[in-house]
């Protein structure tokens, strides 16, 4: 064999090596779908279609006119329930107050926001334990009505993204850790600076 029959295997065989390199990952990404894998999600929360919450209640303790865009540039966890605030309502709240305190640093980041939608008071006693969270009335507000599955609204705490995006929801029986790690996550990623 000539040098120039040795340089033409050469080249041939390298090309052949490239196109399969650079066909592979086509290759491989259409096997897996044909053959129906899908990656597992590492959310604990549930994403939502992205709904823009508008409406307003009113503050329990102030009587101010409150929107969602007054929260603005935060992430909020939401819950709605009753102002008798039975168990499951405590223990909402309790998670909430206890998964933004682990945030740290970011914590400020965090608002939590409870729609009351019976317009019960609240019992200053809970005024007390979870000072900081806005206790908002929202019966027959607009705000309830774009929260999906109004039936199970109770069951669940919310998240909403800076621009007044509900976007998640986390399931009944919280594990607090998880949540607070998909939050964690999100607060990472966010670019959004207040």
């Amino acid at each position: 064999m000539s040098n120039e029959e040795v340089n033409k295997k050469s080249n041939r065989r390298k090309l052949i090596i490239m196109l399969v390199l650079l066909l592979s990952p086509v290759v491989i990404s259409y096997t897996l779908f044909f053959m129906g894998y899908r990656p597992g999600s590492i959310n604990y929360g549930e994403l939502l279609d992205v709904q823009k919450l508008s409406g307003s209640g009113v503050t329990q303790k102030t009587n101010i006119i409150f929107r969602i865009k007054d929260l603005h540039g935060k992430w909020i966890m939401l819950t709605v329930d009753s102002g008798q605030c039975d168990e499951s309502c405590r223990s909402k709240l309790y998670y909430m107050r206890q998964i933004r305190t682990m945030q740290n640093k970011e914590m400020h980041r965090i608002e939590r926001l409870w729609l009351v939608d019976d317009n019960v008071p609240v019992e200053d006693e809970l005024w007390n334990e979870y000072d900081g969270t806005i206790i908002v009335n929202a019966r027959d507000s607009e705000l309830l009505d774009l929260i999906p599955t109004k039936e199970i609204q109770r069951n669940h705490i919310y998240l909403i993204d800076p621009l007044g995006n509900l976007m998640m929801r986390f399931p009944e029986n919280i594990e607090p850790r998880k949540l607070s790690d998909d939050i964690k996550r999100l607060l990472h990623v966010s670019q959004l600076e207040h």
